[in-house]
C-alpha cells in the first residue's frame, strides 16, 4: 500500500487497518512457525505497511 493511499484514509480507516495488519502479521508469524506457508517475505512487507500506517496517524495526531 503506497503512502498516498494511506492518507487518504480516514481515522476510522486507519484504525481498522492498523489492526487488520497486526493480526496479519501474527497469523503469518503462526503458519510460519508450523510450516504452513514458506512466504518469509510477506512478513516485511506487511510490517512497513503497518510502519507507513502508524506514521501517517502520528502525522494527523490521531492516537
Amino acid at each position: 500500500m503506497k503512502a498516498q493511499e494511506i492518507r487518504d484514509l480516514t481515522q476510522d480507516e486507519l484504525g481498522k487497518r492498523e489492526t487488520e495488519l497486526k493480526e496479519e502479521i501474527f497469523n503469518l508469524r503462526v503458519q510460519i512457525v508450523t510450516q504452513q506457508t514458506t512466504n518469509v517475505a510477506r512478513i516485511r512487507t506487511l510490517k512497513r505497511d503497518l510502519a507507513r500506517v502508524l506514521t501517517i496517524k502520528k502525522e494527523k495526531g490521531i492516537n
